[in-house]
C-alpha cells in the first residue's frame, strides 16, 4: 500500500485533535508554522492540510486572522419560484423565517456603469450602455450565505422612483413589484444553473475556501412583451444552502 501523503496525515492528526476536543468551535489553530514544526513538515504541507478540512467544513479561514474550528453551520434552504416575489416581501427573508433565522442583506448600487458584453447580450442592449449594477450580499442570522450582483438597463429605469433598487420608497420590493411601478409587467424569468469554484473574491466574502463547490445561477426576468429588464448573477456555496425549485403545476 503506498504512504500516505504528508499532508492527508496532518489533516487526520488535525481533525483527531478537534475530535479529542482540544480545540472547540471558534478556536483559533496554532499558526502553520507552529504545526509544521511540532510535526517536523514544511508550511506547504500544513496549508494543504487545512485547505482540505476548509473545503470538507472541519475549519474556517478568515482573511488577516487565521485559521479556526469551524461552527456547526445549517444549511439554509433557498427556494427559486416564479410566483413568490409577487407579495410585496422578500422571499429570502421568508425562507430564512421558516429556518428560524433572521434574514437580511446589504447591498452597494452605482448607477451608470457600461454594460459588460456578457451583460449586454443578456439584457439585449449595446456593449458599454449605461445600467445599474447593484451587489448584494444575503445574511442568515449576521453571516453571509449568498451573494448576488444583478443589472438593469439604465434607460428602462433612469428618472423614475425605482431606478435605485435599494432606494426610494420602493427600497427592497424586489424587480417584479419595483418594475409594476413604472407599468412593466414581468411575465417571467429564466435561470441556469452552473456548478463552479468560488473565486478569491467569493470565497473571501462567504467566509469559505477559495476554489470550494458553488452553484451560479444566470437569472434573467423579462417582460410580457419579451423584453430583458434585469439580469443576475446568484452565488450559492454548496456548504452553506441548498437551491429547490417550487414548480406550478398547470391547472385542467
Amino acid at each position: 500500500m503506498p504512504e500516505q501523503p504528508p499532508y492527508l496525515r496532518i489533516a487526520d492528526v488535525l481533525r483527531e485533535r478537534i475530535a479529542a476536543h482540544e480545540w472547540a468551535p471558534g478556536d483559533r489553530l496554532p499558526s502553520r508554522a507552529q504545526i509544521a514544526q511540532e510535526y517536523g513538515v514544511g508550511d506547504n504541507v500544513v496549508r494543504r492540510a487545512q485547505e482540505l478540512l476548509i473545503s470538507q467544513g472541519v475549519l474556517e479561514g478568515r482573511a488577516g486572522s487565521g485559521t479556526y474550528v469551524a461552527e456547526a453551520r445549517q444549511r439554509v434552504r433557498m427556494v427559486r419560484s416564479s410566483t413568490r416575489e409577487q407579495g410585496g416581501g422578500s422571499p429570502f427573508r421568508a425562507d430564512m423565517k421558516a429556518m428560524g433565522k433572521l434574514g437580511d442583506w446589504e447591498s452597494r448600487t452605482e448607477a451608470k456603469v457600461p454594460a459588460p458584453a456578457e451583460i449586454a447580450s443578456r439584457l439585449g442592449i449595446g456593449e458599454g450602455e449605461p445600467c445599474v449594477r447593484s451587489v448584494y450580499e444575503f445574511l442568515a442570522d449576521g453571516r453571509p450565505v449568498q451573494l448576488s450582483t444583478s443589472w438593469e438597463p439604465y434607460a428602462l429605469t433612469g428618472g423614475t422612483l425605482v431606478v435605485l433598487p435599494e432606494g426610494g420608497p420602493h427600497a427592497g420590493t424586489g424587480v417584479v413589484n419595483r418594475m409594476a411601478v413604472i407599468g412593466i409587467t414581468v411575465s417571467h424569468a429564466v435561470e441556469r444553473l452552473e456548478p463552479t469554484q468560488a473565486t478569491a473574491e467569493e470565497a473571501s466574502l462567504l467566509g469559505i475556501q477559495k476554489g470550494a463547490l458553488v452553484t451560479r445561477i444566470r437569472r434573467t426576468y423579462y417582460s410580457d412583451e419579451g423584453r430583458a429588464v434585469e439580469t443576475a448573477d446568484i452565488i450559492v456555496p454548496a456548504a452553506l444552502g441548498e437551491v429547490v425549485y417550487e414548480v406550478p403545476v398547470p391547472r385542467r
